[in-house]
């Protein structure tokens, strides 16, 4: 099965006066696993729509292959969907749903069977050949469906939350399963999800789509580790965002800031910044000390909450400035050493301090930073993504 490349030039879809795709540039390689993803009313699906041929653009240009298929209806591109509702045909068995589509292309009875079989094969359902849809579990129908679109070898296949529908066990299951078919058969991934980790866990990269437009595009671990800002931040995993301001660069890459009345470095993201700005550190990076701690990138907190999460326990911190921060402790067996009410030190280590692109002013690289006196310090504040 070929793989196919798709690129999109200033992609825009209006609906009267609302830009559900707003001039998108994105380049997918061949046989890449490539993720949209983002909240509901972002532009993902309209995006996938688009490819797909089910909308068409009010400007712009989708390449498949390098050529131009945004005016090609939907049944001549080289492309298949799998929906979040499988659409299967309840009243044809497992090997006639995968079939269907054969049967139209005028293929021929005994080429048909051999890449049906090969499909069942492929997502392990050789077995369940005459089986209907209704005998089937969700998890099955998911590969049935995704039988059916790869029987009829597209360049790429589109995938629009195709796990949504399933429990959490299962869907974190087919997650590696699909990764794992994806390598397989070595064709396009185009796949839209809101899920973060089906992003992280699944894509060789992802682009995280905000009102219609890119935010970023990169690998699961660039994005993750390097938001290029407060909404890739706190939207993909969960992230700490705190209001601080920066002071003076403390050369070679690090940034001097306050938080509240306390002083801080940080050495990722912008750090030519200056004046009000965000910072953001993953609760994972987040150390929970003893308040008798000292050192650099310390603040006093008190201990909130805790929560038991099996793997690891969330900690629930209020600065001292009077932010809310989250920390994770992995769970080693030993019992965790703080609790509720309990004074601690939070150390947020400089090189896991990121200030976040666009929020302060970026100050070009031939003029020296200077303290900023002319305004307090603004107070800190402190939010946790949605999970």
């Amino acid at each position: 099965m070929a793989g196919g490349e798709v690129e999109l030039v200033s992609l825009t879809k209006c609906f009267s006066d609302v830009r559900a795709v707003d001039g998108i540039d994105l380049h997918v390689g061949r046989g890449e696993f490539f993720s949209l993803l983002g909240p509901s009313g972002c532009g993902k699906t309209t995006t996938l729509r688009l490819v797909a041929g089910f909308e068409q653009p009010t400007s712009g240009r989708i390449l498949l292959d390098g050529v131009d298929v945004a005016r090609m209806p939907a049944h001549e591109r080289n492309v298949n969907t799998v929906f979040q509702s499988y659409a299967l045909f309840p009243f044809l068995s497992v090997f006639d749903n995968v079939a269907f589509g054969l049967k139209y292309k005028k293929v021929s009875k005994a080429e048909r069977v051999r890449r049906v079989y090969e499909a069942l094969d492929l997502v392990q359902l050789r077995k369940f050949e005459k089986r209907r849809p209704g005998q089937l579990s969700g998890g099955q129908q998911q590969r049935v469906a995704l039988a059916r679109a790869l029987v009829l070898n597209p360049a790429v296949l589109l995938l629009d939350e195709p796990l949504g529908a399933l429990d959490a066990k299962l869907r974190r299951t087919l997650q590696v399963e699909l990764k794992a078919l994806q390598e397989v058969v070595g064709i396009t991934f185009l796949y839209v999800t809101h899920d973060q980790e089906e992003a992280l866990t699944m894509s060789d990269r992802l682009a995280v789509m905000d009102s219609g437009r890119i935010a970023q595009v990169g690998t699961p671990t660039e994005v993750y580790e390097e938001p290029a800002n407060a909404y890739v931040a706190d939207f993909l995993g969960v992230s700490n965002l705190m209001e601080a301001r920066a002071v003076s660069s403390g050369g070679a890459g690090r940034c001097r800031l306050r938080l509240g009345e306390f002083d801080l470095e940080a050495e990722r993201g912008a750090t030519r910044s200056s004046g009000p700005v965000m910072l953001a550190i993953r609760p994972e990076r987040v150390r929970v000390e003893p308040f008798d701690s000292s050192g650099p990138n310390r603040v006093p907190a008190m201990v909130e909450r805790l929560v038991f999460l099996g793997s690891a326990t969330q900690i629930i911190l209020r600065l001292a400035p009077g932010a809310t921060l989250q920390a994770l402790v992995q769970n080693d067996g030993a019992p965790v050493a703080f609790s509720q009410g309990t004074p601690v030190q939070a150390h947020l280590p400089a090189d896991a301090l990121r200030v976040l692109a666009g929020s302060g002013t970026e100050v070009p690289a031939e003029e020296p930073l200077s303290v900023i006196a002319t305004a307090p310090p603004a107070r800190p504040v402190a939010t946790v993504s949605r999970s």
